[in-house]
């Protein structure tokens, strides 16, 4: 009878394990849990099937991957991205994922970037610089700008995707993107400048009218009078 006893209570003991695997949604024995992040291990093979798929060279992939969330599954962004590929969820919902949560399954996130990715390579002729620099600054201020961004984010994003891309063994010519972030940090150096002589710098004392200080005889340079008494010919002042 003991034994008997003994038997039912591990029996429901097994059948309460199996209900809580059934609730959390993961498998009896699953190595990945509902909220445990995947490893990386665990994430190649992933992003690998659906890059075949969607038409994306393997190392681009991974490259928007590492640079985007080093391979983390939980990441999120200041600015509200999510999950491995830093997908905001307004443009997940461009390709019908409403649910910002569902960008945390590493599958409907990988999914939703590389389909995202795919279109804009299509959109600018499989121009690598141009596509990396439209997954970070948006297509919006590629176009706008017409492809010369000078966000020295989305610059120091385009230069450490390029080379993640090299380094997982990518081959397609990617010299020209770098020249052009090059140029285009010069242009952004230019336009710091030029927005610091704007915020510190009293434009008004740039209007300015010359005054003689002496008499019409005395302008002739070879009349001015030098020494310490000397007054200067010409004297500038704001336009009142």
């Amino acid at each position: 009878m003991k034994a008997l006893f003994v038997l039912v209570l591990i029996a429901l003991g097994s059948a309460v394990s199996l209900a809580a695997s059934a609730t959390s949604g993961t498998e009896p024995g699953s190595a990945v849990s509902k909220g445990a992040a995947p490893s990386r291990a665990e994430l190649v093979p992933l992003i690998d099937g659906i890059a075949k798929r969607r038409g994306v060279e393997l190392a681009l992939a991974h490259a928007i991957v590492a640079a985007e969330s080093a391979y983390d599954a939980r990441a999120v962004s200041r600015a509200g991205a999510i999950g491995l590929m830093q997908v905001m969820p307004a443009t997940a919902a461009d390709y019908g994922v409403t649910d910002p949560e569902a960008l945390f399954d590493p599958q409907t996130n990988v999914e939703t970037g590389v389909r995202h990715l795919r279109r804009l390579l299509d959109k600018y002729d499989n121009d690598y610089g141009r596509a990396i620099m439209a997954y970070n600054a948006g297509e919006g201020v590629v176009d706008r700008t017409n492809s010369n961004v000078t966000y020295r984010e989305t610059l120091d994003y385009t230069v450490a995707v390029i080379h993640q891309y090299r380094r997982n063994g990518g081959t397609r010519p990617t010299d020209d993107a770098l020249r052009k972030v090059a140029l285009l940090r010069r242009a952004a150096g230019r336009g710091d400048a030029r927005r610091l002589m704007k915020r510190y710098l009293d434009t008004s004392l740039l209007s300015l009218k010359i005054r003689p200080t002496l008499s019409v005889d005395y302008l002739d340079p070879g009349l001015h009078r030098v020494g310490p008494e000397s007054r200067p010919m010409f004297e500038l002042h704001p336009i009142e």
